[in-house]
This record gives structure tokens, C-alpha cells and sequence, in this order.
């Protein structure tokens, strides 16, 4: 751990522990660079800890709580004016070129401006009593599973479900009260009573025009959702309520965190890591584990419907009959094979000349070329070859006029480095993304490999997410490729 202040005794030493990695975490979401994440990171945190003894000091003189942030949420709204003081002194080119953007917006101005017109969620959490608010932090957007919440706060593991759900009913009460606190118009006043009524109801129904009225007022669907407490949308409300910008980025690193923490499998070593080496390598395991199946499935059944002829031209070729591929599709790839493969009984030229020439010549193209291979031999394009990507592109997320989601795609082939292309049909416009470095032209978006994972093994996945906005129609991404090559939709 970087220079931090020093602990004044062992119950707040755990607790620097504990709160670093996600001081850390959201310092590198807003800078251009590591060395810059520990820097900003390092100063947020001094000077976090220092406001929360000052707090503490007040409180012990004057006999009550003054409201205030729980400790992690306190450290981190410590790096975002952290970050601001940067962009004041000059050192903004060190931090994200988007997060500039915000803090010279009107957007940034809601955190530090008249305290009626700050975020309902920021309110909301503020007026919880510590330990309360503690819980809800933990629980939610931290990711915590209720036993460690239970053991990091001394409470009951039997009854602490039932208090956090307590406890989501008082901040529930919060932020209606400061909903109606807020100066409105008398649009926002009259839709007000429904919008409280439609947020307690299970059945998710929202009348058509308060909907449109959602769609068009920040403030009443900044309300909507901390009302809401069914849905799964209360710890994104907070994240982006409390912390602004990259509020939702961090919710789902936090969340990749917590379940590369829990799960198996993971070196004990890698876990006081800065939370960058990619929280995809969790699933590469289990995935990589069925495409081998599925993959070795495949290459039994291309071999059992191949001609007699290529048979016996497979017979004075060894290895040709586990590692060859079909005729129809001369460009395919067989995972840790194909590279290592002396020749190919794939076209039908390979007995009069070179193997080796001929192998270089199909590995020389690297975009798919069908069946302009194929013989007469045979019957037509097969559907047992192996595509050398597949795609899975999910929806995490969607509010009025943005959305979170996540792609995720499996590759045939070991990677040294890589580059995902789609487009989207209704003109979204990617905002932020992590995992992954983006960028976007027109309606197609290119989203290269960080630093800590351009390498994937083969039969191995590699995956990211991404904040984007959309108006109208949200229809989802298409025309996925990888390094070049179409990909194929699971």
C-alpha cells in the first residue's frame, strides 16, 4: 500500500485496509494512467480520512451527529474533488478526457451547489444514522454478501437481512421527503403523489404519461429510482447519486471484484491487486471448459462426414485426421491445433505440393473466406465448422435516455491482442467503458485491449462493459467481429 496516514490504532488500520481498494478502484476509472490512479488515489485518501477525523472530533465535542457520508463513500466523493482540484491546478491531463468534460459541466456543479438541489440519493444516504447507512453501502454497492457485511459492522448474520430491509424502507422515506423538499415545478408537484404510489406497487406498471414525464425530468427519475426498492436499481441510484460521474463503472467493478473475491479459483496473492486485471478472467475457466467440449463434439463429426478420398489423403499425412479441417471452410481455426499442424488435408491441392507452403498460404488470410474451396468432392458448406468467435451481448441496465451493457466474446484462437467492431442501428453513442479502451465513428464502435488484457487462451473469453446513451429505440448491437474476423451471436 502507497504512503497512507497513519493509523491511530488497529481498528482503523483494518479499515484503511478495507477501503483502499476502492479508493483505488475509482481513482482509476478517473485518471489517464496507473501512476496517475495512485497519486490521486494516495492524496483523496489523506485527505478523506482527515474530513472524517475532523467529523468524528466534532461530533465527540458538540454531542451529536452531523450528517454525513459513510466512511467509503466519503473517500470517494474525496477523489472526485480531488479530481477537480487537479483540473484547477492544471494537471488535468492526467485524468479521463470524460471526466473533464463533467466536472466543467452543470452536472458537476449539483455535488458542491445548494444542498435542496444535490442529488436525492446523496441526501438520502447523508441522512441515514452511520450504522444504517453503513449497511446500505455494503450491502448494495459494494457487493457484500450479507455474512461479511454482518462480521465488518458486528451485527447478527441471523437478522441482518431483515435490518437491511429496514433499512431500505428508511432511506426509501428519505428520499421521498427530500423529493418533495426539492424546489419543483408544478409538473413535477402534481406527478408527485402518483410517482410515490407507482414506486411502492410490485407489479412494475408505470401509467404511460408519468413515464413520459420520467423520460424528460432528471430530478423526478433521479427520485423514481431511489423510491423504487424492488427492480434491482437501488445501488445504481446510489452509486450515481453519491459518487457522479463513472458512479455506475464502478458499481460493476466492485461487483466483478466481489465475485472474483468469493469464487474459486482465484491466487490469494492477486486479490490486494488494484482492481484493473480484469474481473472477465473468472468465467474464463468455465467457459473455456465448454467450448473445449463443444469444439472436440465438432471436429469428431466434421471428420466422420469427410469423403473416403480425404481420408485416405489424410492417411499419408500424419496428424490430419484429429487437427484437419473441413474443405468447406479453409480459414477456420482449431484452438492450440491449427497452429501447430504439419500439414492440412482441407483443400485439395495439399498432396501435390509443399504441406508446410500450403498451411502458411491458409493462415496467411485472416478474413473468412466460405466455401471458395470447394471441391466436387464436396456436397456443399457443412454447419459442423467451428466459428472462431462467438458473441454474447447483454443488457444490464437502462434508464430514460442511457444504458450500462456488456459483451462478452469466446475465442478459438490464443490472442496476443485484440480489437472487438460492432454497430448499432439507432444511433447510440458510447460514453465510457472499462476493460477496454473505445472509439467510436458514426454507428461503429472499436473497443481495443487494455494493457493487463490483450492475451487470451485459446478457447478463452474476454469480456468488458460500457455506459452508452440512447434516444427513442435501443435496439441491440450487431455486426460483431474480432480482429477482423465475424463473429457469431450465442
Amino acid at each position: 500500500m502507497p504512503d497512507l496516514p497513519t493509523p491511530q490504532d488497529a481498528a482503523e488500520a483494518a479499515l484503511f485496509s478495507e477501503c483502499w481498494d476502492a479508493v483505488l478502484s475509482y481513482a482509476d476509472l478517473c485518471t489517464a494512467g496507473s501512476a496517475a490512479a495512485t497519486e490521486l488515489a494516495t492524496e483523496a485518501f489523506s485527505l478523506g480520512m482527515r474530513e472524517a477525523r475532523e467529523a468524528e472530533a466534532a461530533v465527540r465535542g458538540a454531542g451529536r451527529r452531523p450528517a454525513r457520508l459513510p466512511r467509503i463513500p466519503l473517500l470517494l466523493t474525496a477523489v472526485r474533488a480531488t479530481a477537480a482540484d487537479w483540473e484547477m491546478q492544471g494537471l488535468g491531463h492526467r485524468l479521463d478526457p470524460d471526466l473533464r468534460l463533467w466536472l466543467n459541466s452543470d452536472k458537476a456543479a449539483r455535488y458542491t451547489g445548494p444542498p435542496l438541489q444535490r442529488p436525492i440519493a446523496l441526501r438520502g444516504l447523508r441522512d441515514l444514522q452511520a450504522a444504517d447507512a453503513e449497511l446500505l453501502w455494503l450491502a448494495e454497492v459494494e457487493a457484500l454478501p450479507l455474512p461479511v457485511v454482518a462480521r465488518r459492522l458486528g451485527l447478527d448474520p441471523a437478522t441482518v437481512g431483515d435490518e437491511l430491509a429496514q433499512v431500505r424502507g428508511l432511506f426509501r422515506d428519505r428520499s421521498h421527503r427530500n423529493h418533495l423538499d426539492m424546489p419543483m415545478d408544478a409538473q413535477c408537484r402534481s406527478y408527485a403523489r402518483l410517482l410515490d404510489a407507482v414506486t411502492r406497487s410490485t407489479s412494475g406498471e408505470t401509467p404511460e404519461d408519468l413515464s413520459r414525464h420520467l423520460a424528460r425530468c432528471q430530478q423526478c427519475a433521479e427520485a423514481a429510482a431511489c423510491l423504487r426498492l424492488h427492480g434491482g436499481g437501488l445501488p445504481a441510484a446510489l452509486a450515481g447519486g453519491v459518487i457522479g460521474w463513472g458512479g455506475l463503472a464502478y458499481l460493476e467493478r466492485r461487483r466483478r471484484a466481489a465475485e472474483v473475491r468469493l469464487g474459486a479459483g482465484r491466487p490469494p496473492a492477486l486479490e490486494g491487486a488494484p482492481p484493473n486485471p480484469g474481473a472477465h478472467k473468472a468465467k474464463v475457466v468455465r467457459n473455456g471448459l465448454l467450448v473445449a467440449a463443444v469444439l472436440v463434439s465438432l471436429l469428431a463429426l466434421a471428420v466422420s462426414m469427410m469423403p473416403g478420398d480425404d481420408m485416405e489423403s489424410g492417411a499419408a499425412q500424419p496428424g490430419v485426421s484429429t487437427e484437419g479441417e473441413p474443405v468447406a471452410n479453409p480459414t477456420s481455426s482449431v484452438p492450440a491445433a491449427t497452429s501447430r499442424a504439419p500439414g492440412s488435408a482441407g483443400t485439395p491441392t495439399a498432396p501435390t505440393g509443399n504441406p508446410s507452403e500450403s498451411t502458411a498460404a491458409k493462415n496467411s488470410d485472416p478474413e473468412p473466406q466460405g466455401t471458395s474451396s470447394a471441391s466436387a468432392e464436396d456436397p456443399g458448406p457443412t454447419r459442423s465448422v467451428t466459428p472462431a468467435c462467438r458473441v454474447e451481448y447483454s443488457l444490464v441496465n437502462q434508464w430514460p435516455d442511457g444504458f450500462q451493457a456488456e459483451v462478452t466474446v469466446t475465442t478459438a484462437e490464443a490472442l496476443d491482442d485484440w480489437r472487438v467492431t460492432w454497430s448499432f442501428k439507432d444511433g447510440q453513442k458510447v460514453t465510457q467503458m472499462w476493460d477496454a479502451d473505445f472509439s467510436q465513428s458514426g454507428a461503429k464502435v472499436t473497443a481495443t485491449a487494455a494493457d493487463y488484457n490483450k492475451s487470451v487462451p485459446a478457447d478463452g473469453s474476454l469480456s468488458f462493459g460500457f455506459l452508452a446513451s440512447w434516444q427513442s429505440r435501443n435496439a441491440p448491437a450487431y455486426g460483431f467481429s474480432l480482429n477482423g474476423r465475424e463473429c457469431v451471436k450465442s
